[in-house]
């Protein structure tokens, strides 16, 4: 039997297995929006874990870590630098943050900043951002679900083909038992990833190159410019190498990924899905532990530095091209592809459901005013929200020319502009709505003008943080020269922050 069927076979038990675990874990929840959103806020440390885990390590960190490690060396390690700092700030503002939810019925970050600011158009404004920035962090998960069943099937499933049908998976567990389907997906995705992961990384070292000690020495004999800090900023080409990553490009790429890290909606919010603030804080302790699944992800990328006769088009392509090329039974290959997929699909439908319930909640909810939508109309509509963001980001995974890091790279700026209002809201008492809502806007158009009009940005430094210098000082200004919000108003927010 041909190799590509057997894989074909072992990929289609994956998906199967997954839909089912989607599928039954979403009949625990309620049928209330606070059920969809928040899974009744009942998750423990386990799932808390994975989910966080599985959400932060996607598509981008399987596909796109070894693709950067392979096409620009040390580059990489800075996904090593934010990931291990990222999430530390949550283990104040998420417990916080979680008290004023449980208190006041939050489910999402933007209902939690209006609470505190209210204002109809911050609420607009935060959801559009959000989205905005989904939409290439959904389209990175897709493409890299179909690169991988591509690759490893030889051609005869294509990329378009192999999204379609793992994302229309997700999106039927996701439309069916919404947060709690995710969060045990993603539980049961994290452990497979993690063992995939480390099997295969710490193998081909050894099957290539006698060990991952051997492996560097052969490295820094013949290509020792791939494990020199800060790295490339294009990709290793031929003879002429590539071009290198600044400075100022790399370490503002690292600030603005720790930044940013723990604003992500969705990861966010899941501070309103924990069932106790020691559940968030153990979390946010452990979670650490799985920076260990970048170690072997960096291993296979540079595994594949001298790998003779593999001439590829996109990095991001690396990991299946090696999984090929090293002899390994169809069964096991079936298996990586399991892993691969793991990763992609556990970030993409949290995103998916936090996209549609933000937009449900956030935008179209303030829009409306004085006729709110019922519990059941909100439902329904995120169900079908979360169709229609698919099919969007679908549109976009079927460009060729695009790469799984810079998509992440480039939402990371627009979503480190959701930290100034999240930070204000929780720990300043002094600022006010205009002054939130004008340091929003201010940061969002700094951001999206060097990301998309200007192209020329001062030291290599990224879009988000020219952002967020703009940001911080015009809501600090405009804060203190408007009228302060009233004590009632204050304590009401504030008490629910220290009591929960």
């Amino acid at each position: 039997m041909p190799q590509w069927i057997v894989v074909t076979v072992v990929i289609a038990i994956y998906l199967a297995v997954t839909l089912t675990v989607g599928l039954l874990s979403g009949r625990s929840a309620s049928k209330s929006v606070q059920g969809y959103v928040a899974g009744d806020r009942s998750f423990n440390l386990l799932v808390m874990y994975f989910v966080t885990g599985a959400m932060v390590f996607s598509a981008f960190a399987f596909l796109g870590g070894p693709g950067f490690a392979y096409g620009r060396g040390a580059a990489a390690f800075y996904i090593l630098g934010y990931g291990a700092l990222g999430l530390a700030p949550f283990y104040w503002l998420g417990p916080r943050a979680a008290k004023v939810g449980r208190r006041h019925g939050y489910v999402t970050q933007a209902q939690l900043v209006t609470g505190r600011f209210p204002s109809k158009w911050l609420s607009i404004g935060l959801a559009v951002m959000s989205v905005a920035a989904f939409v290439p962090y959904i389209t990175l998960q897709m493409r890299g679900a179909g690169i991988v069943i591509e690759v490893v099937t030889e051609g005869h499933v294509p990329l378009w083909l192999g999204a379609l049908v793992a994302y229309g998976i997700v999106v039927l567990y996701v439309l069916k038992g919404g947060v709690a389907a995710v969060g045990w997906t993603n539980t049961f995705q994290g452990v497979i990833m993690l063992a995939i992961a480390w099997t295969f990384g710490l193998w081909l070292p050894y099957e290539l190159y006698g060990g991952v000690g051997p492996m560097f020495e052969q490295l820094l004999a013949e290509r020792p410019e791939m494990l020199s800090l800060p790295g490339l900023a294009t990709p290793w080409i031929g003879e002429d190498g590539g071009t290198p990553w600044t400075w100022g490009a790399y370490s503002s790429s690292i600030l603005v990924s720790v930044v940013g890290l723990c604003m992500w909606p969705h990861l966010f919010m899941k501070a309103f899905t924990a069932k106790d603030d020691d559940t968030l804080r153990r979390m946010v302790v452990l979670f650490p532990t799985f920076q260990l699944f970048l170690i072997p992800i960096f291993l296979i990328g540079f595994a594949g530095i001298l790998v003779a006769g593999i001439q590829l088009d996109n990095a991001d392509y690396i990991l299946p091209e090696l999984i090929l090329n090293t002899g390994l039974p169809p069964i096991v290959v079936g298996l990586f592809c399991a892993g691969a997929l793991s990763a992609s699909m556990s970030t993409g439908d949290a995103l998916l459901h936090a996209a549609a319930s933000i937009t449900v909640e956030d935008g179209i909810g303030p829009a409306r005013g004085s006729t709110p939508l019922t519990d059941a109309q909100q439902r329904r509509l995120m169900r079908w929200l979360v169709v229609v963001l698919g099919v969007v980001a679908y549109g976009f995974a079927l460009d060729p020319d695009s790469s799984l890091v810079i998509l992440l790279l480039s939402a990371y700026g627009l979503i480190a502009q959701l930290a100034p209002p999240v930070w204000a809201a929780l720990y300043w008492k002094r600022a006010t709505t205009p002054g939130v809502l004008a340091g929003f806007i201010a940061g969002a158009a700094t951001t999206l003008h060097f990301f998309v009009w200007s192209g020329q940005k001062p030291f290599g430094i990224h879009e988000g943080i020219l952002g967020l210098v703009v940001h911080v000082p015009v809501l600090i200004v405009v804060s203190l020269m408007t009228q302060p919000q009233s004590d009632e108003q204050l304590e009401k927010f504030f008490e629910a922050a220290r009591r929960g």
